[in-house]
């Protein structure tokens, strides 16, 4: 358990999960004072590893009220350095979106969170805040979210006479160090007027060849799956194995690749459609490329899988995380999976902490420190894994299979269309 360091700068934190925006914010110099947490997993993982007041509780519960949470933080309204949090994404995310087509969004009733969020930072007074969600939020046609957030923002300045700033940005976190293919948007705003200057990539990416672009020369490698995981021994927990109907077809997917390359346009057999599936479904991880985002809720057959053809053990997926090191997230692989999924790479928090720092807290001409969560390149990655032969139980499946007709067109939006059509 780790005790509470003296800090001059001090955090609120909302919707905290497993810790994965604070323990950045906690790298760059920052105190969290409260966190507000409802999963009683995640509570658990808070609890063990940092004596931070946890209210384990709802947002809108009494218990989260804000004068409850200034005073568990021992602060007052204004006092607080920032105030931090990713408000539940659901109503926003792409997959909820085709799921249903139209996604009721501001609508639903999850959205909520938006308004609790906005709700602490007007009573609270921060001297700066950040608010981190899925890319959906800021889609071109369906903005409804971003638009709410600033006409709150404007309300709140209205009301108290303050100038909270709006500074959006989209960010890939590959593109910052961190082993994990992962995009997010984050909000980030000053009381007294001051606008936040995101930062700049500093690594490369890589193309869809899993070749890092020569252009971006002047940038620092990628890092891998293999720099995060690969001093790791091979993990032959029970737990991991995969079960279900495709689980035997697994290892004979090359690493990097997905389903599609058992296809009519892949290099293995003609298993499936193009494009009819997820494309995390039998997702392998490659030592030559960075993770793909790793899902909060995966099915058995939906990856990112280690490239040993099994799941990733915990501190494989706190590793890709960019978690720190002596940090322990508290139940089944499941539960772990779940906060990890959640949660945002802590390498990427501390980079735009640092940034925060600087700009808000540390004066123009201080240099942000180098974050610290990064992990290092690893020399001697080894080749691929070899390739197992399809097993003749999944041959029936071998023939002509429909490619994907296209966005809306597939079969899920014709079952929709029919149920519509039928009243």
């Amino acid at each position: 358990m780790q005790r509470r360091a003296k800090s001059r700068l001090t955090a609120i934190s909302l919707y905290t999960g497993a810790g994965g925006l604070d323990l950045g914010f906690e790298a760059a110099g920052f105190e969290t004072r409260v966190a507000v947490e409802f999963d009683r997993d995640a509570v658990r993982t808070l609890r063990h590893n940092r004596d931070w007041a946890v209210v384990d509780d709802d947002i809108h519960s009494d218990k989260a009220a804000s004068k409850e949470l200034l005073s568990l933080a021992s602060l007052r309204q204004g006092d607080a350095s920032v105030l931090i949090g990713g408000p539940p994404c659901q109503p926003f995310s792409k997959s909820g979106y085709w799921a249903s087509g139209d996604a009721l969004r501001l609508a639903d009733p999850r959205a909520s969170t938006l308004g609790a969020y906005l709700r602490v930072l007007r009573d609270t007074l921060p001297a700066a805040y950040l608010i981190e969600n899925v890319p959906g939020i800021a889609f071109s046609d369906k903005d409804e979210g971003l638009s709410f957030i600033k006409r709150e923002i404007r309300k709140i300045n209205k009301e108290t006479g303050h100038q909270y700033t709006f500074n959006a940005g989209l960010l890939r976190a590959v593109e910052f160090g961190v082993p994990q293919d992962r995009q997010r948007v984050f909000i980030v705003g000053h009381r007294d007027g001051l606008n936040f200057e995101f930062p700049q990539p500093t690594h490369r990416l890589p193309s869809r060849e899993g070749v890092q672009f020569l252009f971006d020369a002047h940038k620092a490698p990628l890092l891998t799956a293999w720099d995060a995981i690969g001093d790791l021994e091979d993990d032959d927990d029970p737990a991991l194995a995969i079960t279900g109907k495709w689980a035997g077809l697994l290892p004979s997917i090359p690493e990097g690749r997905n389903y599609l390359h058992h296809t009519d346009r892949g290099d293995g057999v003609a298993l499936f459609g193009w494009r009819r599936r997820y494309w995390n479904f039998l997702l392998k991880l490659s030592k030559d490329l960075p993770s793909w985002t790793i899902a909060a809720q995966p099915g058995p057959a939906i990856g990112p899988f280690h490239w040993k053809n099994r799941r990733l053990s915990a501190r494989e997926l706190c590793r890709l995380q960019t978690f720190p090191e002596d940090y322990e997230v508290i139940g089944s692989l499941r539960a772990v999976q779940k906060q990890l999924g959640n949660a945002v790479p802590s390498a990427l928090a501390e980079v735009l902490a640092l940034e925060i720092r600087r700009q808000f807290f540390g004066g123009a001409k201080t240099k942000a420190t180098k974050a610290t969560l990064i992990p290092v390149q690893r020399a001697a990655r080894p080749g691929p894994e070899p390739v197992m032969p399809v097993p003749l139980m999944y041959r029936k499946l071998v023939g002509s299979h429909e490619a994907h007709p296209g966005t809306g067109k597939g079969y899920g939006a014709l079952r929709r269309a029919d149920l519509v059509a039928a009243g």
